[in-house]
């Protein structure tokens, strides 16, 4: 059953970027891959979703998902306010630099590693290991090949932007 759950929802994933693919963007790729080991880890750990739901694993787990769910949202409504989008939120023409922003430049990216590990907490084993470790490549790469196209895109003002700002963890990386 959660093989074809992941047979039909990887179809999905695959229709839904292949757009963004043809529009240019070449972080969807490795995009592409973190979400589908996202999905597999989900997939692989739903049984054990609400085990022990006191166990110190569990209760961090739940945290990691929790601000998981505030960063995606607080980053999702700032690009929104201040982005300027003009279509999908990959269409922003102006760099964000409030909230989690002003010091973080990828913070949905960091919210994906926060639920990947959450997932992988549920049930850790080598199977979630290996996958959340797809998972965080993906979106290390992703953040990588983004940045050189916002580069091109904004220019010295996404230079700027990235002197000032770390990637993923506030004064560190």
């Amino acid at each position: 059953m959660r093989l074809g759950a992941y047979v039909v929802l990887s179809g999905a994933l695959i229709a839904g970027f292949w757009k963004v693919v043809r529009r240019g963007r070449t972080h969807a790729l490795p995009r592409l891959v973190a979400f589908e080991a996202i999905l597999g880890l989900l997939l692989a750990n739903a049984p054990y979703w609400f085990a022990s739901p006191l166990g110190v694993r569990q209760v961090l787990s739940w945290g990691l998902l929790a601000g998981s769910l505030l960063l995606a949202l607080h980053g999702f409504s700032l690009l929104r306010l201040d982005g300027a989008v003009t279509g999908g939120i990959e269409t922003t023409t102006v760099v964000v630099r409030r909230g989690v922003y002003r010091y973080i430049r990828h913070p949905l990216y960091l919210s994906l590693m926060l639920f990947a590990l959450g997932t992988y907490l549920k049930s850790p084993g080598w199977l979630a290991g290996g996958l959340l470790g797809v998972a965080v490549a993906g979106l290390l790469i992703t953040a990588y090949v983004e940045e050189r196209e916002n580069v091109s895109r904004f220019g010295e003002s996404y230079r700027e932007y990235m002197r000032s700002t770390k990637r993923f963890v506030p004064f560190v990386f």
